[in-house]
């Protein structure tokens, strides 16, 4: 039986970091067989409750590495101190993390876009991957977004020295893979698709909560983090009142709400349902029209849902890959590069992208009417598309192979 720890891995209230993990876990069952999967996590009693049969699946929830220091030593590493930039971690491996990753025959580093500065420098989590290596164990960065790193230059070489000594690096979409091969001049970089294009689907009663649209229904997801990067003279809540109202009169499309994270720290302003439930009471006039997704489904259950609407637009990068792997016209509100490199991939352009800093009721008016005018031909061109990238993660599973064999 093969043995395998998912480092980044922290929680699932994040819908998307739960849709890797299972992922991951189905293409790991399917390449050897008989598996263990540790999975950290800072509560394990409600990832379990999100997953009561992952036992069955060869997963073992196991204690995340998340010291208490970790947040002021990140906060130290954004000041303008060159020397901390390219200090790494300071802190020793505990005895405890050490069993784990002793006990498992690889490490796959998962997290979507952990190699990033969207979080600050990810000094915490290279350290687990870099005491994996120091270990001798294959450390694989599986199906991320990796990068730029270009507005910290200090911590461009360490992170560059760090990802060079890892097994593979499997990019989820082009645009990383490029940053990796032609700016770091990294060779061990390999394409496979993100994970979560593989994600199955566990039905739910959708009549509950369903909106009434006779042109059917479109999904929206917003995050709080769309707020980081909108213009200083845009309300957001306003404008996206405003256009869910054209949607809603010009289209007779239901609305539907669907929240795809959860606060870390039971903050409930934090999570995206507690971010768009203004939007309802603004909307209230328009009755059952608008409706929000209950905020207790499980990743498979949130993608069951999405793969019955007609359109979808949504930040939350992984709510936009449940919609786009399930055949859905989708339009992705981005800001940040994995939501780009992956519409590139999927499209040949970014049409089907708008930028979280041009937010406003008439880009997303726009960005529907796209939707609508091309909804057959991006039906089609999706259907092609999923066939060939569930082949490359499948490709990219039989990698891990190699490095064990």
């Amino acid at each position: 039986m093969k043995r395998f720890y998912l480092s980044g891995q922290r929680t699932f209230r994040n819908r998307g970091c739960e849709a890797i993990v299972r992922s991951t876990v189905a293409l790991l069952k399917e390449q050897f067989g008989d598996i263990e999967v540790l999975v950290p996590s800072v509560n394990i009693a409600r990832d379990s409750a999100q997953w009561p049969d992952a036992a069955e699946h060869g997963v073992r929830f196991v204690r995340a590495y998340l010291p208490p220091p970790a947040r002021y030593w990140v906060q130290l590493q954004s000041l303008p101190l060159p020397l901390i930039k390219r200090a790494g971690w300071p802190f020793p491996m505990p005895r405890w993390l050490r069993r784990q990753l002793e006990s498992v025959d690889a490490v796959l580093a998962v997290g979507g876009d952990n190699y990033s500065l969207d979080y600050r420098i990810p000094s915490p989590i290279m350290s687990v991957d870099g005491w994996a290596m120091d270990l001798g164990k294959p450390v694989m960065l599986w199906g991320a977004s990796v990068g730029p790193f270009e507005r910290e230059p200090e911590f461009i070489e360490p992170v560059t020295r760090h990802l060079a000594r890892m097994h593979f690096v499997a990019t989820g979409e082009s645009m990383s893979h490029d940053y990796l091969v032609h700016k770091l001049g990294l060779r061990n970089v390999i394409r496979m698709a993100e994970p979560s294009f593989m994600l199955g689907k566990e039905p739910v009663e959708l009549k509950p909560f369903w909106p009434a649209g006779e042109g059917h229904v479109l999904g929206l997801n917003v995050s709080r983090l769309v707020e980081r990067y909108k213009r200083p003279d845009i309300d957001v809540h306003a404008e996206i009142a405003s256009f869910i109202r054209h949607a809603v009169r010009q289209y007779q499309l239901g609305v539907l709400l669907i929240p795809h994270a959860d606060p870390l720290r039971d903050d409930p302003r934090g999570g995206d349902a507690g971010y768009m439930a203004p939007l309802l009471e603004k909307l209230a006039d328009l009755g059952d029209s608008v409706k929000m997704m209950p905020n207790d489904f499980n990743a498979a259950q949130t993608k069951y849902v999405i793969s019955y609407l007609r359109f979808f637009i949504g930040a939350r990068a992984h709510a936009v890959i449940a919609a786009l792997s399930s055949g859905v016209p989708t339009m992705s509100i981005a800001y940040s590069v994995k939501a780009c490199g992956i519409n590139r991939d999927m499209f040949g352009s970014q049409e089907t992208v708008l930028q979280a800093h041009d937010l406003s009721a008439r880009s997303l008016q726009q960005s529907l009417e796209r939707l609508v005018e091309r909804e057959d031909a991006l039906r089609g061109l999706l259907e092609r598309r999923l066939t060939e990238w569930q082949l490359a993660a499948r490709a990219a599973a039989a990698r891990i192979s190699d490095c064990l064999y």
